[in-house]
């Protein structure tokens, strides 16, 4: 949730954008930024000359061509700011430090069979004593924020979630911390991430469908990611879809680790290393799954209009684009008369996305243009 913009250096929006442009596309000299940015080379040498004596860039190499004045390319400072992150999954809980960078420095992880309130708790604030203990008082001053990715409504899947129902999880760990701490659901963090350090090719509008035990989701529009007036847009997991038994049911009841794990008898492992779920029932899995999201894809397109799905999740990357494939064959065999059938994509994150999207929460609030993920 949005708290002050008053952080890091109060930073102005041309600044914000040119940290932006630098971490989608790469380090890039300040002549490529003019272009980009349609402002004046002085106005570019001030900005950058401000972010380099802040310590959020760094001067590579000269480059000398064959042709016109050598340059210099800016790149972002990976002790520039540092951010925290905090994933709460139906198995997995996970905390770490990311730097300015977007590269995962420390990294925790605790599995549990369900979430519960007082173990999540004294994870996180054993794992930040411990982190903050192993930094020097300069690094600490780097730390901007802690992000927190979570289920939204996690008292709805089951009597064992009871326990959440009345916690104020963002204020109970923001007591005694000298940073901010934002909260959003996981879903949507998981497309933030891919906004923020993912693909720099995506277009302006799509949907972002992520996979784990359960489904979730995240909607673009305009460049933004939209939350909807109780921030939880993008929630397709819980979408209905036609065909799942005498009532209906939901997008999870198909698309989801869960229901594959239901196949299998067993649950697996958070980790790819651990996934050996035999070829056939994977691919029975996958083709039915696949059906359930060109539904929901097909659903949003009619609505908003959208021309791409990126499909992402805690699965292996084979596994992942068998169910791109599944989706993509199953869009085609569907009736379009009206509207234009979405392309459909892999994301790059997998695993890694919601706790990236967890950290990117404070990022995003201080360091891109417009707030881009609040």
């Amino acid at each position: 949730m949005p708290l002050d913009r008053d952080g890091p250096g109060a930073l102005s929006r041309n600044e914000r954008l040119i940290l932006s442009l630098i971490r989608k596309r790469g380090p890039m000299p300040r002549a490529a930024l003019v272009q980009l940015m349609d402002l004046s080379a002085q106005s570019i040498t001030n900005l950058t000359r401000k972010l380099m004596q802040a310590g959020y860039l760094d001067a590579g190499a000269v480059v000398r061509g064959k042709v016109g004045q050598p340059s210099t390319p800016l790149a972002l400072a990976p002790d520039g700011a540092l951010f925290l992150g905090l994933k709460i999954g139906r198995r997995l809980a996970e905390l770490a430090l990311v730097d300015f960078a977007g590269r995962v420095r420390v990294h925790r992880q605790e599995v549990h069979s369900h979430p519960r309130p007082d173990r999540v708790m004294a994870f996180a604030r054993q794992g930040l004593e411990t982190m903050l203990a192993t930094l020097s008082p300069a690094e600490r001053a780097r730390i901007t924020g802690l992000g927190i990715a979570a289920p939204y409504r996690l008292w709805d899947w089951g009597h064992e979630m009871s326990d959440w129902l009345n916690l104020d999880l963002r204020y109970e760990l923001a007591r005694g911390l000298p940073f901010p701490v934002f909260l959003d659901n996981d879903g949507t963090t998981a497309c933030g991430a891919e906004l923020i350090f993912g693909r720099n090719d995506l277009p302006r509008d799509f949907i972002h469908i992520y996979i784990a035990h359960f489904a979730g989701g995240g909607i673009v529009l305009d460049g933004a990611l939209r939350h909807g007036p109780t921030r939880n847009a993008g929630a397709l997991g819980s979408m209905p879809i036609p065909s799942v038994g005498p009532g209906g049911g939901q997008l999870l009841d198909q698309a989801s680790v869960s229901a594959l794990e239901a196949r299998i008898g067993r649950s697996l492992p958070p980790d790819d290393s651990g996934w050996d779920v035999p070829p056939a029932v994977e691919a029975d899995w996958a083709d039915q799954a696949g059906r359930a999201l060109a539904f929901a894809a097909m659903s949003a397109v009619a609505l908003v209009d959208l021309p791409l799905v990126v499909i992402d999740g805690a699965v292996p990357p084979a596994t992942r684009a068998r169910l791109a494939q599944a989706m993509r064959d199953a869009l085609q065999a569907m009736p379009a008369a009206g509207i234009d059938r979405p392309q459909v994509i892999e994301g790059t994150l997998g695993r890694s996305a919601r706790i990236l999207g967890a950290a990117g929460l404070p990022l995003s609030h201080f360091f891109q243009p417009d707030g881009a993920l609040d």
